[in-house]
C-alpha cells in the first residue's frame, strides 16, 4: 500500500457513524484498467462546506475506519466557495499508487476531522474482456470458473446488501439532515433574534458606559476641585490656628499687662489718697497759720496803737510775726509742691486709664473675627468718691 509523505487526518469512527450523502461521486466505472491514471469526479451537496485538510481515499470494500485507506489525494478547494460548490470537482490518482489486485474498491471523501462524508459504488482494477469470444476449456476449468462465479455472485450479493445498507443509511441521514436543517433554521432564527437583542443590549450598555464614563470624569473633576479646596481650607485653618495661638498669647500678655496696670493703679490710688490726706492736713495747717497771721497782724496793730509798750515785747512780736510768715511761706511752698505732685498723679492716672482702654479695644478687635468675645470691667480709680 503506497502513501504520500504527509499522512491525512483519519479517525477511529466506525462505518455506522459516517455520513455518505454529503459528497456525491459521479461517473464511477465498474472497473479501471491497471497501469493507467484514473480521474475521480464528485460534487458537493448544498449544506456541505469543504475544508483545507479534506481528502479522497481509495478503500478496499469492507473497510471499517478511515485508517484503512489504500492511497489518497488532497482535495483542491474551489476558488469561490459560494459559487463553485455546485460544480463538478475532480481529482486524479496516478497509476503508480493504484492497487494491483482485482479486489473491489471504492472512493471515499474524508473531511479534516477524519469522518467520511461520501462514498462511491464499488469498482475493480482489471483489464478489459471480450464477452463475445468463445472460450473452450476443460470441465475442471469450467467448474473452477463456476466456483469463481459463485464467489463473485456471493461477493456481488454482499455488495448489494452493503449498497442497500448504505442506501438505508443515506435515507436515514437525509431525514436526519432535513431535521437538522429545520433545527438549524430554527436555531438561526433564534440566533438572529438573539443577535438583535445582543446588539440592542450592547448599544444600551455602550450608552450606559459612556454616561458612566462622563459621570466618572465629572466626579473625578469635582473630587480634584474638592481636594484642592480641602487643601486650601486646611492651610487656611492651620494659618488661623497659628493666628489664634498668637492672639491667645497676646491676650495673655495683655491680661498680664492689665493686671500689672491694675496693681500700679491701686498703688497710685493709695498714694493719691495719702497725698490728699496730707493735702488736707497742709490746708488745715495753712488755715491755722492764716488765722495765726491774722491774729498776729491784729496784735501788731494793737502793738502799733499802743506805742507805749515796751520795745522788747514789740521785737518779740515782730519776731513772732516773721516766724509765722516764714511758716506761712514754708506751708505755701509745701502746698504748692503737694499740688504739683497731685497734678502729676492725676496725669499718670489718666494715662493708665487710656492705656487700659486701648488694651481692651485691642483685645476686642483681635477676638471678634474668630468669634471670641470677652467683657472686661471698666478700669478706673475712685478718688475721694469720684471715678477717675
Amino acid at each position: 500500500m503506497e502513501r504520500t509523505v504527509e499522512e491525512p487526518p483519519t479517525s477511529a469512527v466506525l462505518l455506522d457513524h459516517c455520513h455518505f450523502s454529503q459528497v456525491i461521486f459521479n461517473s464511477v466505472e465498474k472497473f479501471y484498467v491497471p497501469g493507467g491514471d484514473i480521474t475521480c469526479f464528485y460534487t458537493f451537496t448544498q449544506h456541505f462546506i469543504p475544508r483545507r485538510k479534506d481528502w479522497i481515499g481509495i478503500f478496499r470494500v469492507g473497510w471499517k475506519t478511515t485508517r484503512e485507506y489504500y492511497t489518497f489525494m488532497w482535495v483542491a478547494l474551489p476558488s469561490d466557495l459560494t459559487k463553485d460548490l455546485t460544480k463538478q470537482q475532480e481529482v486524479q490518482f496516478k497509476a503508480y499508487y493504484l492497487p494491483k489486485d482485482d479486489e473491489y474498491y471504492q472512493f471515499c471523501y474524508v473531511d479534516q476531522d477524519g469522518v467520511v462524508r461520501g462514498a462511491s459504488i464499488p469498482f475493480q482494477f482489471r483489464p478489459e474482456t471480450e464477452e463475445d469470444i468463445l472460450v473452450v476449456t476443460t470441465k475442471g476449468k469450467v467448474e473452477e470458473i463456476e466456483q469463481h462465479n459463485k464467489e463473485l455472485c456471493k461477493e456481488n450479493q454482499e455488495l448489494k446488501d452493503s449498497c442497500a445498507t448504505l442506501q438505508k443509511q443515506n435515507s436515514d441521514m437525509q431525514a436526519d439532515l432535513k431535521r437538522k436543517q429545520e433545527e438549524l433554521e430554527t436555531l438561526q432564527s433564534t440566533n438572529n433574534k438573539l443577535e438583535e437583542k445582543v446588539k440592542e443590549q450592547k448599544a444600551y450598555w455602550e450608552t450606559e458606559l459612556l454616561q458612566m464614563k462622563e459621570n466618572n470624569q465629572k466626579v473625578s473633576s469635582e473630587n480634584e476641585k474638592m481636594g484642592v479646596r480641602v487643601d486650601q481650607l486646611q492651610a487656611q485653618l492651620l494659618t488661623q490656628e497659628k493666628e489664634m495661638e498668637k492672639l491667645v498669647q497676646g491676650d495673655q500678655n495683655k491680661t498680664e499687662q492689665l493686671q500689672h496696670l491694675k496693681s500700679e493703679n491701686d498703688q497710685l490710688f493709695i498714694s493719691l489718697t495719702e497725698q490728699k490726706e496730707n493735702q488736707k492736713k497742709l490746708q488745715q495747717t495753712v488755715e491755722e497759720m492764716k488765722q495765726k497771721e491774722t491774729t498776729a497782724v491784729k496784735k501788731q496793730q494793737k502793738l502799733t496803737e499802743s506805742r507805749n509798750k515796751k520795745t522788747t515785747v514789740e521785737e518779740q512780736l515782730v519776731q513772732e510775726v516773721e516766724h509765722l510768715k516764714a511758716k506761712v511761706e514754708a506751708g505755701k511752698a509745701c502746698y504748692l509742691e503737694k499740688y504739683k505732685e497731685c497734678q502729676r498723679l492725676h496725669k499718670q492716672i489718666r494715662q493708665l486709664r487710656a492705656a487700659a482702654l486701648e488694651v481692651k479695644q485691642d483685645q476686642k478687635s483681635q477676638q471678634e473675627p474668630v468669634g471670641m468675645g470677652s467683657k472686661e470691667p471698666a478700669v478706673g480709680t475712685v478718688i475721694g468718691g469720684t471715678c477717675i
